[in-house]
């Protein structure tokens, strides 16, 4: 095969390929709320955030922050959502890039979403906050210097590092590049790569997790422009600049800890040292990873009436 014959063979499988991704994006639209609810926006800085909202107006708010990964959405608190709407006002975003909020191309990082949900947790009175993973990081850091903004913290696993330590740019530019990084990402987020995502770090019993809730967290990543904040996750542009146990032990609200007995990418050694550190206290559950409060939502909402006061 001669050059000229090469190029123009790579020059069409590249035009096929672009539109096949094309063809594979949903518009924003076409996502329906993972929540049952009033259905809110948000603008942040240029940006739509949508948010659902359940429960009586007049009740206690808490806010839900759901955590970073290739399909993530407020769609994370789905076994608890209902229940807890009926003591509190509840508040559920789907954090910048995810989700059924704007997706605009940014180069996302832990500084973004800390100053966001400083000033989305400040537009509710005193909210009590639940939040998992690196989202727990981002508001354990808000929390140590709210000056009593927050009422109080129930963190789910939380950890500052879940991409390469330190970051890698070329990855994260690789990931946004407009048809080899569309293409990886399709590959990232395809339905075997979540349930093994699934299996191997999120659920003790993936088994459990529904078809149907494989095929949403399917289409949230194949929203137009869903690749740009898993570039960054996965890159390790998400992980954040602060110490866990500083903040925690700075942070002027009651703090609570749950872990997964199982966990292995944040391990509960690490969770034992943080509440020793922090002094507050850790809940443990067995057959549980990073999602305790998916597969074991009626223990967790015990939880949340001991600890989120």
């Amino acid at each position: 095969m001669n050059r000229t014959r090469l190029l123009g063979g790579l020059t069409l499988g590249a035009g096929a390929l672009a539109a096949w991704t094309r063809r594979s994006q949903l518009e924003a639209d076409a996502l329906a709320p993972a929540l049952d609810g009033t259905q809110e926006t948000y603008r942040w800085r240029g940006i739509d955030v949508a948010y659902t909202v359940a429960g009586d107006p007049d009740a206690p708010p808490v806010v839900l922050v759901h955590g970073a990964n290739a399909a993530g959405s407020s769609g994370e608190w789905r076994a608890i959502f209902e229940d807890l709407a009926e003591d509190y006002r509840v508040i559920a975003p789907d954090l910048p890039g995810f989700g059924r909020s704007d997706r605009p191309a940014l180069r996302y990082s832990a500084a973004l979403y800390t100053d966001f949900l400083r000033e989305f947790l400040a537009a509710f009175d005193r909210p009590r906050v639940i939040a998992s993973s690196l989202s727990a990081a981002y508001v354990a850091d808000v929390a140590a210097d709210s000056d009593g903004d927050l009422r109080s913290l129930l963190l789910v696993v939380p950890t500052t590092v879940a991409g390469p330590d330190p970051p890698k740019p070329w990855l994260r530019e690789l990931l946004r590049s407009p048809i080899l990084g569309e293409t990886l990402f399709r590959l990232i987020a395809s339905k075997p790569s979540i349930r093994y995502f699934n299996a191997d770090h999120g659920y003790y019993s993936p088994d459990a997790v529904a078809d149907e809730w494989i095929d949403y967290e399917w289409r949230t990543a194949h929203v137009a422009g869903a690749r740009f904040a898993p570039a960054s996750f996965l890159s390790g542009h998400l992980n954040a600049d602060v110490s866990l146990a500083d903040a925690l032990t700075a942070a002027d609200v009651p703090v609570s800890l749950v872990w997964g007995r199982e966990t292995e990418l944040t391990p509960l050694s690490a969770g034992r040292d943080l509440a020793t550190t922090a002094e507050c206290p850790l809940v443990v559950f067995d057959r549980a990873k990073l999602l305790p409060h998916v597969e074991h939502p009626d223990a967790f909402l015990d939880v949340v009436a001991d600890h989120l006061v």
